[in-house]
This record gives structure tokens, C-alpha cells and sequence, in this order.
């Protein structure tokens, strides 16, 4: 394993888990945006530039901010008291859950052979075929998905907002 790949796989870890153990809201979606980032720097690594700078434009650029919209959106002040633990039975039903989860992948993982036949090389896509293909036949999904993130905004908004009490006119 090179140098590079640890290092991004430790701030990728290391942001996730520091965005799941926060207990301040906005620094957890900061975090994220963090973890995403990592995610980006393992496709550059990985030599998959174009998916590597979607990830950046969609994830860290979009989506993170319409999270931290949402969360400044629908928090009800700074005299909220921050998120508590409620029980250790969930901590532990996590871990039990996380550990299962990880024991299946791994499972999968190494019951996978190596020695399976090389596929034929697929066509080469070049990034013009790529962007042709996405504001071709998939322009109509990229504009559903604007939409629905659109008014996902929208109802934190309508969620969030307050009724100010009317003043009695005298």
C-alpha cells in the first residue's frame, strides 16, 4: 500500500468518525464535508479525475451546503442544549449492528476469487462523451434531482419557521 492511500484513508476515517462523535450539529456537517473531500482525493488516487471533481462540485459543494442550510435552518437557537447519548443499549446495539454489517462485507470480501478471467477492455470514454451523455438523455434526472433538493430546502424552511406572536394593537 502506498503512502498517499493511507493518508487519505486516515483523514477519511478520521473525518467520518469525528462527524459521527460530534455532538455540535454543524460541526458534524462540517465534517462530512470533510469526508467527502477524502472520498474525492481517493478517486484522484485511484485515477478517476472526472468522478474525483464530481464529487467535489456535487457533495462538498452542493449537498454540503444545503446541509448546513438545512441545520441553520431548523435549529432552534443557541440555548438548545446539545444532542446527549440517550442510552448505553443503543451504543451497544450499534456496535453489535456495525460489527455484523462489517463481518458480512468482509465476508464477501475475502470469499471473493482473484484469479477470475480478464473482461475485454471497455471503450474508451472521453470526458466530452461523458458530459454529452449526462445533459443528453440523463438531463431530465439532473434536473429531477435539482428539484427535489430544491424543496427538500424549502421544507426545513417551512418546518423551521416561527410564528412571531401578533402585538395587540391598542
Amino acid at each position: 500500500m502506498s503512502f498517499a492511500l493511507l493518508l487519505i484513508a486516515l483523514v477519511l476515517l478520521g473525518s467520518a468518525a469525528a462527524a459521527m462523535l460530534s455532538r455540535n450539529l454543524i460541526h458534524s456537517a462540517l465534517l462530512l464535508t470533510g469526508a467527502w473531500a477524502g472520498i474525492a482525493a481517493f478517486y484522484l488516487w485511484a485515477g478517476a479525475e472526472f468522478v474525483a471533481f464530481a464529487q467535489v462540485l456535487v457533495y462538498v459543494g452542493a449537498v454540503s451546503m444545503v446541509v448546513l442550510f438545512a441545520v441553520l435552518l431548523t435549529r432552534q437557537g443557541a440555548t438548545a442544549a446539545p444532542v446527549e447519548f440517550d442510552s448505553y443499549k443503543r451504543v451497544v446495539g450499534s456496535i453489535i449492528t456495525a460489527g455484523g454489517v462489517g463481518g458480512v462485507l468482509l465476508g464477501a470480501i475475502f470469499g471473493t476469487p482473484l484469479d477470475v478471467p480478464a473482461a475485454p477492455s471497455p471503450a474508451a470514454l472521453t470526458v466530452r462523451q461523458l458530459g454529452l451523455q449526462l445533459m443528453g438523455p440523463y438531463a431530465a434526472a439532473l434536473l429531477i434531482v435539482g428539484v427535489i433538493l430544491t424543496v427538500a430546502l424549502l421544507g426545513a424552511i417551512v418546518i423551521a419557521a416561527v410564528d412571531k406572536p401578533e402585538d395587540p394593537a391598542p
